[in-house]
């Protein structure tokens, strides 16, 4: 055995070692401590510091191709030329126990329409600013026709959010993704993969040192709930590639859910989105001071700019802009911001071919389309993206469809080179035949005839061999001309429905024979919808008014017109293609129909003479003023401020001075729409000694959104010796105040809304987390709460099977006024989901 011997003095110096050193690192732990924190700061710094490079150079270059978003780009910045976009007030949802918002009178009158916004750019009814839009927590989609400014409506908040603007509130720090669905390659094979399509196509535009850094970047901003998505040209391509968005849509919300959505659509078709929470608003129409002020803007800047360049001095004639304007402004009131642009530019670049809308659409066309190329060559290509319903085409596959029109040097070895004068061109060499296979042409995009029309601005290229026209619009009016030489509206009638469809069949029916199109739309057309006579119901405008087809359009609207039972917002429609249309005959049948005894038809046959502003009705509109119906009258006060001659002010202001108490608030709503002699009105009645009048007055004021009006409900406010008026003026500052209540929200689930848990207990059931509740929200829409039944029905849009829609139209065809339009407004988001709905006739209704 060994024997171990300790030395004293080396075990206490080891001994005493340890311990020091051991209490060292004790007292050294909070300085290590703070060592690797400090070191994992300065490491998160970093990462910051280049996420913020990444993030700040990702703003810029949204900002910029966001300024080039519109028809204008190569003359102006959009923000030189912007009109703010603003979007209509949605249908506010009831809560039983919670008190309504506050709805003026203009909206309580007007049908929502959200399909014609014409009618609400006549009368100006509630509107949000899109940041306002933004501040509920929905996503969003922005419905209108092609040209009424989708684009541009996103572009708008593409910048606001670039330049982090004070506009957005909350939002002022979040970073806009900004996209062309022609961007994105989708589907994708993996949800994990989600934000692979978006990082790809910041590539196209990203500078090249951020290129490694851009996926943390979005992985980042998506993650943080951050990011604002903005999506364009949803609203262009067919339902079938609408399906495929919808699911990737569907994807991000559930990777990251707090992301913001906004992109574009169609008020027809919407395919996958509503059924995803998305919330469509309606983008308004111009109204007649905007057109005013458009103009006035482009004619200032046209003299300090355009008109300073020196081919501009020697390319025409300089005219005053107050004199184009004052020529310009003759009729404009049914125009779209993308013809009124247009207009402009004609008159003042002096190269029209005339003042038909038509004639202005080809002015541009003809502007941009690249030098002495034939018409035929774009007509052909327009006419094939419509007929195979490829408004995003493959480069290799345009090729094919324009081969015959390329020039000598473009021309493959062997083929014949001599150019081909257009009026030698054979059509036939590029109709579009059923089942034929086309040929695959290996070209770059940028060659050849395609080439020059993405270099001139025509069409624009996208990744992956991808093109599309600049706007649908031209597109569709050159598919429409060119239809006319050929037999092809059929294989276009049989399409599923979509918006290049049916713009092609309009521009058609401008230039062609469009008897029998019409025909099978009329057959087609059906409750609750009646989705194919309102589509062509807008050709109405533009066709030449001596063909056939036209009596049968009208006296089809005029029928559903005067169709009592139904809702206002279907009849409404018909009423507004009145209007649109543009129709002489159109005024003459509102003032016929103004003095029957039906109120509502009554109603609509008033608000269809102000938004004609047919000055002949004045003395009708007049006599409508004593009906018993309150509708009635509010729709004839609204009607003769639109009409705006001193007659038609003069009638209003009297109603204002001495009628009863709810027409007096009408009379004064409505002068807040006339910015000359109405706002003076309103002036003058802030100070005549009138409980009545300055209470009317004070809710004219409400609706005028401007400095003067809001420091004068303030002093009403406080000032004011009746508490009559000093609550309306507290009720009208503390609407405008929060205003951003108006904005869309997502539905809570059924299992966590306070009222339907509530409903159910009463009724001996409850309610399951995870579930629609379907039986428990139809038993609350059959109930006789009335509160009930409303606040039921934003909620069965989601489950959208036959019973539910048996109950949706039988709700729709009830007595109660309110109840009906909110049921049909549920039918008709339904219906822009894909849904097919059934005739009401199925249900022993209609």
């Amino acid at each position: 055995m060994f024997q171990i011997e300790i030395y004293p003095f080396s075990f206490f110096l080891g001994f005493i070692s340890a311990t020091i050193f051991w209490l060292l690192v004790t007292r050294a732990r909070p300085l290590w401590e703070e060592m690797r924190a400090n070191l994992k700061e300065q490491r998160e710094a970093s990462e910051r510091r280049k996420t913020n490079t990444v993030e700040e150079n990702h703003r810029r270059i949204t900002l910029r191709r966001a300024q080039g978003m519109h028809l204008a780009a190569q003359l102006f910045a959009l923000d030189e030329i912007l009109q703010e976009p603003l979007v209509l007030s949605p249908l506010q949802n009831v809560e039983p126990g919670v008190p309504p918002k506050f709805e003026d009178v203009i909206s309580q009158t007007l049908p929502y329409l959200p399909a014609w916004p014409e009618i609400a750019a006549a009368y100006q009814p509630q509107s949000l600013s899109l940041p306002q839009a933004l501040a509920g927590n929905s996503n969003i989609v922005i419905i209108g026709q092609p040209g009424v400014g989708k684009t541009v409506a996103l572009a708008h908040l593409a910048s606001l959010a670039a330049n982090r603007s004070e506009q957005l509130g909350s939002l002022n720090g979040i970073v806009p993704f900004l996209f062309h669905v022609a961007d994105l390659r989708l589907p994708i094979t993996e949800p994990k993969d989600a934000l692979n399509p978006l990082i790809e196509a910041a590539s196209e535009h990203a500078p090249i040192f951020d290129l490694g850094k851009l996926p943390d970047f979005f992985k980042n901003s998506f993650k943080d709930g951050n990011a604002l998505l903005l999506v364009d040209g949803f609203d262009e391509i067919p339902a079938e590639n609408q399906q495929v968005i919808s699911e990737y849509f569907k994807i991000i919300i559930q990777n990251y859910p707090q992301t913001r959505i906004v992109t574009t659509g169609a008020p027809e078709y919407l395919d996958g989105l509503i059924p995803i929470g998305f919330a469509p608003l309606v983008l308004c129409a111009w109204s007649r001071q905007q057109n005013e002020k458009f103009m006035e803007q482009w004619g200032q800047l046209w003299s300090q700019t355009v008109a300073m360049e020196a081919w501009a001095q020697t390319a025409f004639d300089q005219v005053d802009p107050v004199l184009l304007n004052l020529w310009l402004d003759a009729d404009n009131g049914l125009l779209t911001p993308l013809e009124l642009t247009l207009k402009a530019w004609g008159a003042y670049a002096g190269d029209s071919l005339g003042p038909h809308v038509l004639e202005v659409i080809a002015t541009h066309i003809r502007r941009i389309a690249p030098v002495n190329t034939p018409l035929a060559a774009l007509e052909i290509l327009g006419m094939q993206v419509m007929v195979n319903s490829e408004p995003i085409f493959d480069t290799r596959k345009a090729r094919a469809w324009v081969r015959s029109f390329e020039v000598a040097e473009d021309k493959p070895e062997g083929e014949n080179t001599e150019p081909i004068p257009e009026e030698e061109t054979t059509r036939e060499d590029t109709k579009p035949k059923k089942g034929t296979k086309l040929e695959k042409v290996v070209a770059k995009p940028t060659s050849g005839l395609l080439g020059k029309m993405a270099a001139s601005g025509l069409v624009i290229s996208h990744p992956h061999n991808k093109m599309r026209f600049i706007h649908p619009v031209f597109a569709g009016y050159l598919a429409g001309h060119a239809l006319t030489h050929y037999n092809a509206e059929e294989s276009l009638l049989n399409q599923p429905d979509w918006s290049g469809k049916y713009l092609a069949m309009r521009y058609f029916a401008a230039h062609g024979d469009a008897g029998k199109l019409v025909q099978s739309l009329l057959e087609f057309s059906r409750l609750p919808m009646h989705r194919p006579l309102f589509a062509a119901a807008r050709w109405l405008r533009d066709a030449p008014k001596n063909v056939p087809w036209r009596g049968k359009l009208f006296a089809t609207l005029a029928a559903i017109l005067q169709t009592e039972g139904i809702p206002l917002s279907l009849r409404g429609q018909a009423m507004a293609a009145f209007v649109v249309s543009n129709d002489p005959s159109a005024a003459t049948l509102f003032r016929q129909l103004s003095t029957t005894l039906s109120f509502d038809l009554v109603q609509l046959a008033v608000l269809g003479l102000g938004a004609m502003r047919d000055v002949k009705s004045i003395r009708a509109l007049q006599n409508v003023m004593d009906a018993p119906s309150l509708s009635v009258r509010r729709a004839a006060c609204m009607a003769l401020v639109a009409v705006g001659t001193n007659e038609s002010l003069e009638i209003v202001a009297h109603t204002l001075l001495s009628g009863d108490e709810d027409i007096r608030r009408a009379a004064g709503e409505a002068l807040a729409n006339d910015s000359n002699e109405g706002f003076e009105m309103l002036r003058d009645g802030i100070g005549i000694n009138d409980i009545l009048l300055r209470r009317a007055v004070v809710y004219g004021l409400g609706r005028v959104n401007q400095a003067w009006a809001l420091d004068a409900l303030k002093k009403l406010q406080v000032e004011d010796e009746q508490w009559v008026v000093r609550n309306a003026a507290t009720e009208v500052l503390d609407a405008r105040t929060n205003i951003n209540l108006f904005a869309p929200t997502r539905l809570r689930a059924p299992s966590d809304t306070p009222w339907l848990v509530e409903f159910a207990a009463k009724n001996g059931t409850g309610i399951s987390p995870g579930v629609p509740a379907t039986d428990v929200l139809l038993l609350a829409l059959k109930s006789d709460d009335p509160d009930a039944r409303m606040a039921s029905l934003p909620f069965l849009k989601f489950t959208p099977h036959e019973g539910v829609i048996a109950q949706l139209y039988d709700a729709m065809y009830k007595d109660d006024p309110e109840l009906r339009e909110a049921a049909y407004n549920v039918i008709w988001e339904i219906g822009l989901s894909g849904v097919k709905l059934p005739h009401p006739s199925q249900y022993g209704l209609g």
